[in-house]
């Protein structure tokens, strides 16, 4: 990282985002087509589980690698104005979860317009992914270009912060009593894809309701504050709306947790190996 603190988180971000959206887009196509209103048969069923990949794989490597090189320079500023503070084990969790934050706020600025075409598409209001784009630049649905792209930013920071600052802190922790019981410095990437694994069923799982509300709030056909919907789902559908699709988010999440952080420690050491 010393060599070359943008180039490398770039690299490795970027790959590990693409594999992970391809290789486990059905799962999450399911989950989606679940957390919808009217449920999974009435979105779509098994038919069509690739569709909306055009606009995922799209977002994924620039998604990603704004993540990480946001997330990799922030736990360079941040620890050493925690270490001043607190015990060492301590600033090593308010800095993963600060500089994690501060990551998906920037991927965010990428992920949020490729997620609302990607889930109009995967629950067959659109035929494809290119379809549901002409639909939002048409201004079709006369809420504007702008917030019909960025419809659920708010829901998806409120989803993904928490999960981050659950998924992060977990995955260093995990990987630092590995390399500690080891003796080693590092882990390698297979290490590092089973901590990725554990921490990410572990994050999705307690934040499912927020990825619940944030799916209504990207499908719906009108803009509904917060409260109001998440007062609809309870009435509606009680406590139990709120984790539909907890099955597949969790495995979904968890095996891409491993591919995902697994393929960004292996193509970073590549990389680092390549260019030093």
């Amino acid at each position: 990282m010393d060599n070359h603190p943008v180039l490398i988180p770039l690299i490795s971000g970027g790959a590990a985002g693409t594999c992970t959206d391809l290789f486990f887009f059905p799962v999450d196509t399911l989950k989606t087509r679940l957390q919808a209103k009217g449920g999974f048969f009435a979105n779509g069923g098994w038919s069509g589980m690739y569709r909306g990949v055009g606009s995922a794989i799209t977002g994924s490597a620039p998604g990603a690698s704004l993540f990480f090189l946001t997330y990799e320079a922030m736990n360079t500023t941040l620890y050493p104005m925690f270490s001043k503070y607190y015990t060492e084990n301590t600033a090593h969790v308010f800095t993963h979860m600060a500089a994690a934050s501060l990551g998906e706020i920037a991927a965010c600025t990428v992920r949020v317009p490729t997620e609302v075409i990607k889930q109009r598409a995967q629950a067959l209001h659109y035929s494809s992914s290119l379809a549901a784009l002409r639909s939002v630049l048409s201004n079709a649905t006369g809420e504007g270009v702008f917030r019909g792209l960025y419809r659920g930013y708010s829901t998806t920071i409120m989803r993904e912060i928490p999960f981050t600052m659950i998924q992060f802190p977990l995955y260093e922790g995990l990987k630092r009593y590995r390399a500690h019981v080891t003796g080693r410095e590092k882990v390698n990437a297979a290490e590092g894809a089973v901590c990725g694994s554990i921490a990410g069923g572990v994050a999705a799982a307690c934040t499912t309701p927020l990825d619940v509300i944030k799916t209504r709030m990207m499908l719906g056909s009108a803009r509904e504050p917060v409260l109001q919907l998440v007062t609809t789902i309870a009435r509606e559908e009680g406590l139990g709306g709120f984790f539909k699709g907890v099955a597949p988010r969790t495995m979904w999440i968890s095996l891409g947790g491993a591919v995902f952080l697994g393929v960004y420690e292996a193509v970073k050491d590549l990389a680092a190996a390549t260019l030093s």
